[in-house]
């Protein structure tokens, strides 16, 4: 008798037959739904085989099956989890206690006379992997330019340095790139030769695209998501590396995120209070109401997204009064606890899949597939001592469209050693910047908008069609402008 076992089901004819004869009714649907699974599973695996097997290269196929392995692992927890259709029970979820959600003034100044010892411990790692396409740009979104001529890129760089010149100190710069990303960025980083500051790059996984309709990978690849900085940093070997430096503190955040400085006083709590994973927070406004927040889940610090709200409860998950902060993926992680994480197989990130369509090998045809991601912030409630911080909101400053641009390069803000800092004269948060569609790429912007407005006084700003500002415009209050 020919038959597959995998994990207790068999899936041969015959033992199916005998065993729907002697099971009741909803356990026979039970067991349809595992060996359907099995099934998938086992397809996966002799199609990823396949592709290992194109892989000569000795020294890029040891990388490429740990990827392989781990998409592997990925892709059976998905099927499981959509067996089990396990969702968090909502009467459990109860608003994180003091000692969990810490506020930023609660926790000391670092001490003047330590910073050295440490920045020394300490290493600054970007998230690298986007395009700049969100925002009509081509190649990585870390090298459109922000502020004065400088990229992303540039600004990160400066804040470095000057840490380094000022405390005497060598800080390493790692970038997590993707596989769209490393070629150009390996490139412009040249330009930063002779700066003082180490730049280190690795890649994130590939992992295979999935066809919806068969669960088979399709060889089109994509990186995926953040989550995967822990198996990417281990397989490449830095983790390693940077433990045998004596570092012990990784500062992780957005490429985009200009707000996104080393802050001592955080690192100084981080050592003190021996915590493995540290999550950035800070107040929730009405912009900012499907963003992630963290919950006390049965005792434990937990990331709770949107997609994981049952619907009935999507508008209370929104109130700004029951909770009030959310994630900034401005995450602090203690590496030994990483490499133990890791090592340990420990993690199991909520899985977020991802469904889109992409055209055929000719352009004709459309195929819906799915790509698997996970987020870093997920990560938290596998770490001892995790907690998080609420942070002022200057610590936020993200820019993802050419609104965010419009304030990143206004008077409001002005440039020191590679931070941006709020003018004073500024009473309150940002002003509400809505720029239509004729907009929405850089190069339009640039061109609609070649002299940007004085702002310091703004609340509300519109403006939709093809207007165009000249020199000396300055906005008080509210605008809208129409063309």
């Amino acid at each position: 008798m020919n038959e597959v076992k995998t994990n207790g089901i068999y899936t041969s004819n015959e033992d199916k037959q005998l065993f729907f004869e002697k099971t009741p009714t909803i356990m026979v649907k039970q067991t349809f739904k595992d060996a359907s699974m099995n099934i998938s599973s086992i397809a996966m695996k002799n199609e990823l085989d396949k592709l290992l097997s194109t892989v000569k290269d000795e020294e890029r196929l040891k990388f490429f099956k740990m990827e392989i392995d781990n998409f592997f692992s990925l892709f059976n927890r998905y099927l499981m989890n959509k067996i089990e259709e396990k969702t968090l029970q909502w009467d459990r979820i109860k608003i994180p206690n003091s000692e969990q959600v810490l506020e930023y003034s609660s926790i000391k100044e670092a001490n003047k006379s330590s910073v050295r010892v440490l920045l020394d411990r300490l290493v600054v790692l970007k998230l690298n992997g986007g395009l700049g396409t969100t925002m009509g740009c081509v190649g990585p979104k870390s090298i459109i330019e922000v502020r004065e001529g400088h990229t992303f890129l540039d600004l990160t760089v400066k804040q470095i340095e000057y840490l380094n010149k000022k405390y005497n100190v060598n800080v390493p710069f790692v970038l997590m790139n993707s596989f769209n990303t490393d070629d150009d960025t390996s490139r412009i980083i040249k330009k930063y030769e002779g700066h003082n500051v180490d730049i280190i790059t690795f890649n994130q996984s590939r992992y295979p695209r999935i066809s919806k309709e068969s669960l088979l990978p399709i060889p089109r690849m994509y990186p995926p998501g953040h989550g995967d900085l822990f198996e990417a940093i281990s397989n490449t070997g830095l983790l390693d590396k940077l433990l045998s430096q004596g570092k012990e503190i990784l500062f992780v955040s957005n490429i985009d995120n200009l707000g996104a400085v080393v802050d001592l006083n955080i690192l100084q709590y981080m050592i003190d209070s021996d915590s493995e994973y540290i999550m950035e927070l800070t107040d929730k406004t009405k912009a900012d109401v499907k963003g992630g927040t963290i919950i006390d889940y049965e005792g434990k610090v937990r990331l709770l997204e949107i997609a994981q709200v049952p619907p009935e409860h999507v508008e209370e998950f929104k109130s700004i009064e029951k909770f009030k902060y959310f994630n900034t993926n401005n995450i602090w992680l203690n590496l030994s606890s990483v490499k133990r994480v890791v090592e340990n197989n420990e993690l199991a990130l909520e899985i977020i899949p991802n469904y889109k369509t992409l055209s055929d090998a000719k352009g004709n045809t459309d195929i819906s597939i799915i790509q698997l991601e996970t987020a870093v912030g997920s990560a938290i409630h596998y770490f001892k001592r995790a907690c998080g911080i609420n942070v002022p909101r200057s610590r936020f400053l993200p820019v993802k469209t050419c609104s965010d641009l419009f304030l990143v390069k206004s008077d409001l803000y002005s440039l020191h050693n590679g931070q941006l800092i709020m003018d004073q004269v500024r009473f309150g948060g940002v002003p509400l910047i809505k720029l239509g569609s004729h907009f929405k790429k850089v190069s339009d912007f640039q061109k609609r908008i070649p002299y940007i407005p004085k702002i310091l006084e703004l609340d509300h700003l519109t403006m939709t069609g093809a207007v165009n500002l000249g020199k000396n415009v300055k906005f008080k209050t509210f605008g809208t402008l129409t063309a």
